[in-house]
């Protein structure tokens, strides 16, 4: 119980940090789409997941899919990477990077793990 409510704040600002991404790419998208020319430069990249459970996987692909130029594609090795379609990092290693953040961060805000409880 008291590990679920010190969770809380960490949600909390979880979640102010993820609106703020979409956002600030839901801003890039917009600028794309109303200017001449495309600065999109869209990849696919594979990224490795340090989340040891198939549903901390799954949260993180739909935080992928939700923000505005990225697109979970699919789940590789058995939850252990995901498929990732990004529009506009400029590199691989920088779409890696960046989305190595997002999970790190997400991973901060859910805490460890619950243990299994014996029954």
């Amino acid at each position: 119980m008291i590990r679920s409510i010190a969770r809380l704040p960490r949600l909390f600002l979880f979640g102010l940090w993820f609106a703020g991404q979409v956002l600030f790419c839901c801003r890039d998208v917009l600028a794309d789409v109303l200017t001449p020319g495309s600065s999109a430069t869209p990849r696919v990249v594979r990224l490795p997941l340090a989340s040891e459970t198939g549903a901390r996987a799954a949260v993180m692909g739909a935080l992928i899919t939700l923000t505005p130029g990225t697109l979970t594609l699919g789940v590789i090795d058995d939850h252990h990477e995901l498929q990732v379609h990004s529009m506009y990092h400029k590199d691989a290693e920088t779409a890696v990077t960046e989305l190595r953040d997002m999970e790190a961060r997400m991973l901060r805000a859910f805490g460890p793990p619950r243990e299994e409880v014996p029954v």
